[in-house]
C-alpha cells in the first residue's frame, strides 16, 4: 500500500501536470465531424479549381468542414456509400438502381433545366458506321462496368439483339473514366466506346481538341441524370441534410453559381425513384439475358 507522502506526491504532481495545460485546451470543443462526400469518374475530376470551388461552396453552406473523397471505380465508392463510410456521393443510375433498397436520393443534378441525360455511342469522325451493329467486330471501350450510360446502355441493346459484349466486339476494354474512352477512341485504342453524353458535350466545350477526332454515332432516349445518393440509413442524418440544402440551394448564392457553371449545370433538384425506372429495366433486360 502506498504511504501517505507517496499519495501526496502524486496528488501534488498530477494538480502540477494540470496546471501546465492551457486553460484554452480544456475549454475547447471538439472539431466538428466532416461531411464525407465522394466523387466517382462520373465527376469532372481533373479539374483542381473546380473541386476547390465545389468544397469552398459545401464549407460556407453547410458550417461544416467537408472532405472530398474519390475513387477510381464506382464499386468503392458505392461499397463505400452502403457501408456509411459517406455522407453522400455522386454517384450513377446503375447503382443505384442496384442498390436502392440501401439508398436514397439526396439530390439530382439539372442539366438544361432537366434531370436528364444520354448514353452516346462514339466513333471516329472518318468511320464509316450508322449503327450498333455496325460496330461488330470493333476494339470497344467502356467506362465501368457499374456505368449506365459508360456500359449498362450498350450492353442491353446488344441484349435486346440477343447478343452479348464477347460475342459481338473483338475485345472490349474498361478505361475507368468518361474522358478516358473518349481519348481510346480518338486515339485509335479503341474504334468505338460507350460515354456519358453530358461529359462528353461538357469536354466538347472546355476541351474541343479532346474530342475533335471523334463523332457521335448515337444518343439514348433521355434518363435519370447521375444522382447524389447517400445511405438509407445514413451515419449521421443532420449533416446529410445540411448537404442536401446546400445542393438544392447551390443556385441561390454567386459561389453556387460560379460551381454549378464550371460543371456546366442548372442547379439540383429533388427527385423520386420514378426517375430511374427506365434504367432499372435496362438493368432487369441484361439480367435476364445471363
Amino acid at each position: 500500500m502506498a504511504s501517505r507522502t507517496e499519495i501526496s506526491r502524486r496528488v501534488v504532481v498530477g494538480t502540477g501536470l494540470a496546471l501546465l495545460v492551457p486553460k484554452q485546451a480544456l475549454s475547447e470543443p471538439a472539431s466538428p465531424e466532416p461531411i464525407r462526400f465522394g466523387l466517382t469518374p462520373v465527376f469532372l475530376t481533373s479539374d483542381l479549381e473546380l473541386l476547390g470551388r465545389l468544397q469552398s461552396y459545401l464549407q460556407l453552406a453547410t458550417g461544416l468542414p467537408v472532405s472530398l473523397i474519390e475513387r477510381r471505380t464506382y464499386q468503392e465508392i458505392t461499397a463505400m456509400l452502403i457501408s456509411g463510410q459517406l455522407d453522400a456521393a455522386w454517384i450513377c443510375g446503375y447503382p443505384y438502381v442496384a442498390h436502392h433498397r440501401e439508398l436514397q436520393l439526396v439530390a439530382v443534378p439539372l442539366w438544361h433545366n432537366k434531370p436528364l441525360y444520354q448514353a452516346y455511342l462514339i466513333v471516329n469522325k472518318e468511320r464509316d458506321a450508322q449503327t450498333l451493329a455496325d460496330l461488330r467486330g470493333d476494339i470497344h471501350a467502356f467506362s465501368d462496368p457499374d456505368s449506365n450510360s459508360g456500359f449498362l446502355v450498350t450492353r442491353a441493346d446488344l441484349a435486346g439483339m440477343g447478343l452479348r459484349p464477347e460475342n459481338f466486339f473483338r475485345r472490349s476494354i474498361f478505361t475507368y473514366g468518361h474522358r478516358n474512352v473518349i481519348r481510346a477512341v480518338a486515339s485509335g485504342l479503341a474504334q468505338s466506346g460507350s460515354v456519358d453524353g453530358y461529359v462528353y458535350d461538357v469536354v466538347a466545350n472546355l476541351e474541343p481538341s479532346l474530342v475533335s477526332n471523334t463523332r457521335v454515332l448515337s444518343a439514348s432516349e433521355w434518363l435519370g441524370f447521375p444522382p447524389i445518393a447517400g445511405p438509407k440509413n445514413p451515419p449521421d442524418s443532420q449533416r446529410l441534410s445540411l448537404l442536401k440544402t446546400a445542393l438544392l440551394d447551390m443556385h441561390k448564392t454567386e459561389e453556387g453559381r460560379a460551381v454549378l457553371s464550371m460543371l456546366q449545370l442548372d442547379g439540383f433538384a429533388s427527385e423520386g425513384p420514378a426517375l430511374y425506372e427506365t434504367i432499372a429495366a435496362k438493368a432487369a433486360l441484361v439480367a435476364s439475358a445471363g
